[in-house]
């Protein structure tokens, strides 16, 4: 960070005591944000921090943890504040001591994903836009989930892709694949549910044996989406499928949807990492189209 005084007093402002002396620690953090730890009065507090302009990105973080807060299902870090100070912005979390999950965290974690994804909202998307990674990701409040997720997922995806040189093939699939959606719905309509919307394996974690989720990237839409990304990149067990169906099986059909639900994530990484995910986003569109 670039002026740790200034920031102490911004941290201040916000009601957070911390002693003259006390100084940040550099932790383990995302690929996104520096990460911290420092000292407050009333114990240690997790910072991110990042240029100005990750203002937004943090500011929609906290709206985000605060609608999972809310729903009373899974636990996630409570925010102290957020702001911007000089050229830094920043991210106040509670600190928490993570640990391995066991397998009795996982079934928890599926229980609870299970109720979070009960609480029902009126309308697919959110009353912001959010990021997912350092991909503006736009929530205009839809009554239809298709072209919700045809018009504010999968189509700007594949834009950007575009304008980072990945046209070709994987623009003229995409957009075949996005104009036939209708296909992989049949005889289903999802629900708007409360969606962390960024759930991989490095999203959670325990505390004294209770499940903890972070770094979301919230909206209402189908839950199936939160669970295909789970399945993406691994970190997450049996105990923890297993306890989910049993609180609220999936309905018919859920399997072919699950590409579907991941290519939007692996065309993020192709957008915000490259080539190497090229591959992949074309096997799942080609996949969808059989």
């Amino acid at each position: 960070m670039s002026d740790w005084p200034e920031l102490k007093d911004a941290l201040r402002a916000e009601g957070i005591s911390i002693a003259d002396d006390a100084k940040p620690r550099p932790v383990g953090g995302g690929d996104i944000s520096a990460a911290w730890q420092f000292s407050t009065d009333d114990g240690h507090l997790f910072l991110k921090t990042g240029p100005a302009e990750f203002l937004d990105l943090y500011s929609a973080e906290a709206d985000g943890l605060q609608a999972l807060a809310d729903a009373r299902a899974v636990r996630v870090p409570e925010v102290a504040g957020f702001g911007q100070s000089g050229s830094d912005a920043w991210l106040a979390l509670e600190w928490l001591d993570l640990e391995p999950a066991s397998a009795s965290a996982e079934a928890l974690l599926g229980r609870q994903l299970a109720e979070q994804h009960r609480r029902r909202h009126e309308h697919f998307g959110w009353h912001r836009d959010n990021m997912i990674g350092t991909t503006p990701q736009l929530n205009d409040r839809d009554d239809d989930w298709i072209r919700f997720f045809r018009e504010r997922r999968l189509l700007i995806q594949l834009q950007l892709a575009e304008s980072n040189g990945f046209g070709g093939e994987l623009l003229q699939e995409g957009a075949r694949l996005a104009k036939n959606l209708e296909r992989l719905f049949d005889g289903y309509q999802p629900q708007p549910s409360l969606l962390h919307g960024d759930l991989w394996g490095g999203n959670w974690s325990s505390v004294d044996g209770t499940p903890v989720i972070f770094d979301p990237s919230v909206h209402c839409g189908d839950r199936e989406s939160d669970l295909a990304m789970t399945r993406l990149f691994g970190g997450f067990g049996k105990e923890f499928y297993r306890a989910y169906h049993e609180e609220w099986p999936l309905a018919a059909g859920h399997e072919k949807r699950v590409a579907l639900y991941q290519l939007y994530h692996v065309l993020n990484h192709l957008n915000m990492f490259g080539a190497s995910y090229l591959a992949r986003a074309l096997g799942l569109i080609r996949a969808l189209q059989h």
